[in-house]
């Protein structure tokens, strides 16, 4: 059973590029890629537990069948396709009042500058996968 914790207001919010969180470490994910789909969402439901923060991942397409969570929010982009989920990611801040509380997860150049443009910040894909896995 999950332990839900609070510590008071995170410090941070975050957005997870979920496909490029998934990248880091080469298992097998891309022989059953809904199956590390559900792994991410329950790395990432332990992880925001433990720490008291929120966040939110981003997937290209919608899971199939659907992936649910009480504890983060799931999201994809409308439209599956080449970059979509960046796209999503960037749709997101700028509808933020306040992108400068988001920390972006991802090791995409081109979405970091994007993210970094709306005024967030982005910490690499790699070492936040360390994190959750308690490397």
């Amino acid at each position: 059973m999950l332990e839900v914790r609070f510590l008071g207001p995170p410090s941070v919010r975050w957005l997870v590029d979920g496909m490029n969180v998934i990248g880091t470490r080469p298992d097998g994910w891309w022989e059953d890629r809904h199956g590390a789909m559900v792994r991410l969402v329950g790395l990432l439901e332990r992880w925001a537990a433990a720490n008291g923060e929120e966040v939110t991942v981003v997937f290209e397409q919608p899971p199939r069948p659907p992936i649910s969570s009480t504890v983060i929010g799931v999201k994809h982009a409308p439209r599956p396709r080449r970059d979509s989920a960046d796209d999503e990611i960037v749709r997101l801040l700028a509808a933020d009042p306040e992108p400068g509380t988001v920390r972006v997860v991802t090791s995409d150049q081109w979405l970091a500058d994007r993210v970094h443009a709306v005024g967030a910040t982005v910490q690499p894909s790699e070492s936040f996968r360390a994190q959750l896995d308690g490397d």
